[in-house]
């Protein structure tokens, strides 16, 4: 089952309201996406730190071997 980049926006929005949010499918296949989340309250926040708290938003998409969303590539950062 493939999960279309407005969802995972939306997921990723619910937690992080105010983000500047990129998704993009890099396979081409609904499975395997990179995104780009810039937000305010990563100042402070080392990468893992981050990074961690967007995939907390997206377990339930990334949990188990029929999960929703397969891979992604994720680059985080406060606003400069």
């Amino acid at each position: 089952m493939a999960i279309a980049p407005e969802e995972i926006e939306t997921l990723i929005r619910a937690k992080f309201p105010d983000a500047q949010i990129t998704i993009t499918d890099i396979a081409g296949d609904g499975n395997h996406y990179a995104a780009e989340v810039i937000d305010e309250t990563f100042r402070g926040m080392n990468r893992v730190q981050q990074q961690r708290a967007v995939y907390a938003a997206l377990k339930e998409q990334m949990d188990g071997s029929d999960a929703a969303l397969h891979a992604l590539a994720l680059t985080t950062k406060a606003p400069e």
